[in-house]
């Protein structure tokens, strides 16, 4: 009777695996077509080693005496509408790999493209990517009425779109991402001491997480940011409410 028993419990076990193998090559498929966009590249800024880009943003990057310019595609941006109208995901990213279960600061100086005329929503924008369906990103960006605004758009499934506070009194601005690995926090700075929280959530992103910059132009043909002293470090904010 302990034999058929045994016999009948390892039976229950072999079913059980291979029932649970279509399901894990399932999700595996499906994070791998959601990281379709990924490309390999190989270039060094600052110290930073970024290893992937999307939409060729590897080739929209020039530097020079640690002065990142970059360029947007023509009429692109990275935003899934909750309504499904004005989707887009053609805004060129350039990333690099970091090890989520590890605390991280990404930080930097950015100047954003702005146009008189026609640059509604262009923006510098600092990203968190996980997935095409999986990211947020913080933007210096030109808002509905010609002001030059802080906006932060997360992205899980669907996009928000969050518009903070009006910077129309400078060129330049501050970002700053931290994470201690259990939250997540974004930081503006006007001149890279006293921080202003843009928000701050639970970091459930994967082990395998990038971040990067990118230049985009949803309604215009040129957007031209620039990026300057960028770092990312492997430690965290001691006070996420200050950012400091």
């Amino acid at each position: 009777m302990k034999k058929l028993y045994l016999a009948f419990a390892m039976l229950l076990t072999m079913t059980a695996c291979t029932q649970n193998k279509p399901s894990q090559q399932a999700e595996t498929n499906k994070t791998e077509a959601q990281n379709a966009n990924l490309k390999d590249c190989d270039i060094t800024i600052n110290g930073i080693h970024f290893t992937k880009a999307i939409n060729g943003g590897d080739k929209l990057v020039s530097e020079s005496a640690g002065v990142v310019t970059v360029k947007a595609n023509p009429n692109a941006d990275f935003f899934i509408d909750p309504n499904e109208k004005i989707s887009q995901d053609d805004a060129g990213i350039l990333l690099t790999e970091i090890d989520n279960t590890k605390p991280f600061t990404f930080k930097g100086k950015v100047t954003s493209g702005f146009l008189t005329e026609g640059g509604l929503y262009n923006a510098a924008t600092f990203f968190v990517y996980a997935n095409d369906t999986l990211w947020q990103k913080l933007c210096f960006e030109q808002g509905d009425h010609g002001e030059h605004r802080i906006v932060s758009v997360r992205t899980v499934g669907t996009s928000d779109d969050n518009n903070h506070d009006v910077i129309d009194s400078a060129k330049s601005v501050y970002f700053k991402i931290s994470s201690d690995t259990q939250s997540i926090a974004s930081y503006f700075s006007l001149d890279g001491q006293e921080w202003q929280m843009v928000r701050i959530y639970k970091n459930n992103y994967p082990q395998q997480l990038y971040l990067g910059i990118c230049s985009q132009a949803p309604q215009a043909e040129e957007c031209v940011s620039t990026f300057e002293e960028l770092s990312l470090t492997t430690d965290n904010v001691d006070d996420f409410r200050m950012g400091n």
